[in-house]
């Protein structure tokens, strides 16, 4: 019986191991991300964020208007200048702050509605199942809530 006790103990430790560590995959930005406008309700796009050797970029997969659906960037300024936002590159160079592991800074998000860029920081919150998109200029800023998808 004593085995028995055992064992079990044992499969349940390794499957709370397992929860815990999929919790703390959850709590990263890397993934699948509906954005929402900033007036909280508007379903704007799908974004993948990835990540490549420490940085976090994210891409446009879906766009949910369908008379958006083939628009571009024309107010960019850089490479992404009359490119398709389909398929584009808006979130670039973001990194895991040294100071605070829940908070990936550093980098740039571009909103193609305007072609402008700001510096980011990406927070996720509620067990990883949203997300704080922040945008800033200088002390200006302000805050998106996006959903995970995946």
């Amino acid at each position: 019986m004593k085995v028995v006790q055992i064992l079990s103990s044992a499969v349940l430790a390794v499957a709370a191991l397992g929860a815990v560590g999929s919790a703390q995959a959850q709590m990263t930005p890397v993934g699948l991300w509906k954005t929402i406008d900033d007036d909280g309700k508007t379903e704007k796009s799908l974004v993948r964020i990835t990540e490549k050797d420490g940085a976090l970029s994210g891409v446009v997969e879906k766009v949910f208007d369908p008379s958006k659906q083939d628009s571009k960037c024309d107010q960019c300024t850089d490479e992404r200048k009359d490119k398709l936002v389909l398929g584009m590159t808006i979130i670039r160079n973001v990194r895991q702050d040294a100071g605070d592991k829940e908070v990936w800074t550093g980098g740039e998000i571009l909103d193609p509605n305007n072609g402008k860029t700001y510096k980011t920081r990406l927070k996720p919150v509620d067990g990883g199942k949203t997300m704080q998109m922040r945008g800033y200029i200088g002390f200006f800023y302000r805050t998106q809530i996006w959903h995970r998808v995946e």
